[in-house]
């Protein structure tokens, strides 16, 4: 796979200037992914479902760059609600598995309706 900016199918295009992926070498880094579907409509039922299409959301980035979330080794978690952190750690725990990446879960005004954004960075495997 060629260096570069994806627009990845299924994942809503940004309306602000920015990739949702960019392949440099081996490293597949993705810009923050939210609780957007695929037409960019917020994703109703609160942290646990935004959390989930969020990292449904980093999956379909991280494929569209040559990985999967086995392969990421670093998530940055912006939380509206600090509070929200329970069940944003809970979705978590159920895609990563030990040995987790390394990680940072901060609290961040996001824009109104939105309660998580995540980004990570991940190594392609080589063949």
């Amino acid at each position: 796979m060629a260096d570069g900016a994806i627009q990845p199918p299924g994942v809503a295009r940004p309306a602000a200037p920015f990739s949702p992926v960019v392949v440099s070498g081996d490293l597949v880094y993705t810009a923050g992914q939210v609780g957007h579907d695929a037409a960019g409509n917020i994703v109703e039922g609160g942290i646990a479902a935004q959390t989930r299409q969020a990292f449904e959301n980093l999956r379909l980035c991280l494929e569209a760059g040559g990985c999967s979330l086995e392969d990421v080794v670093k998530v940055n978690a912006y939380l509206t609600d600090l509070d929200d952190f329970a069940p944003y750690n809970e979705v978590y725990r159920e895609l990563f598995h030990e040995p987790y990446p390394a990680r940072t879960t901060v609290g961040a005004a996001l824009v109104p309706g939105l309660l998580v954004e995540v980004e990570a960075v991940a190594r392609r495997r080589t063949p």
